[in-house]
């Protein structure tokens, strides 16, 4: 039986957990993630894990925040003045909103803290900071 390198396409079933043991992300209720290694899809933690397994094997891998969706920055979160949202514009705490920037990127905010007079708005990603756990299963390499 071989086993996954670089340049296969392989499918696979995982848990995603967080140090608490929380799951964040599972393939079960989807349905398998198919990617190709090399070719940057996943975290490459998750490449890196499945490189030399075979079909049926399983693996549980720990991927550090910095290799993962990198660390927590505060300067990421902005203090938006509430007058400068449009009145008809309700912003609640979770809500996602998409912001042009200046230099022509877009990034997604989620709205953190809503007062009378201020909106905070974070455009980390929800695991930025968090190291993450994967229970990896190869099923096949296509």
């Amino acid at each position: 039986m071989s086993q996954a390198k670089q340049g296969d396409t392989v499918k696979v079933h995982y848990n995603g957990m967080l140090d608490d043991g929380t799951l964040f992300e599972t393939s079960q209720t989807c349905g398998p993630l198919q990617f190709t290694i090399g070719k940057c899809e996943v975290l490459p933690g998750i490449e890196q894990a499945v490189i030399g397994m075979r079909p049926g094997e399983s693996k549980t891998v720990r991927i550090p925040a910095d290799k993962a969706y990198g660390p927590y920055l505060p300067e990421k979160v902005k203090t938006i003045p509430r007058y400068k949202f449009p009145e008809e514009m309700k912003p609640e705490i979770g809500v996602q909103y998409q912001m042009r920037q200046l230099d022509g990127e877009t990034l997604v905010y989620v709205v953190t803290d809503v007062s009378e007079s201020d909106v905070a708005m974070d455009s980390n990603h929800p695991l930025a900071g968090k190291d993450l756990t994967f229970e990896i299963r190869l099923l096949e390499i296509v």
